[in-house]
């Protein structure tokens, strides 16, 4: 079965059982494919960037909402009739 490696740096499940830190550390920031088998199992990123990643969809889905009620009628609303 092929598969395609979204990652330009690759390491095992042995690698990364053996240097968790260091195998992190060898993605420079980007995502590390660990591969069980010569076969993608998961992908390792730093918790900054998955940090970045949650943001990055968050604003996705805050510009969605907002584009959905572009259309939608304006109320005008005062906070002296609160």
């Amino acid at each position: 079965m092929t598969q395609i490696v979204l990652a330009e740096v690759t390491a095992s499940v042995s690698e990364l059982k053996k240097n968790p830190m260091g195998t992190v550390a060898a993605g420079e920031g980007s995502a590390v494919a660990i591969l069980n088998r010569n076969q993608p199992a998961f992908y390792c990123i730093p918790a900054e960037t998955y940090e970045a990643m949650l943001e990055k969809l968050e604003d996705l889905e805050l510009n969605a909402i907002a584009d959905a009620r572009a259309n939608d009628p304006v109320i005008k609303v005062s906070l002296d009739d609160l």
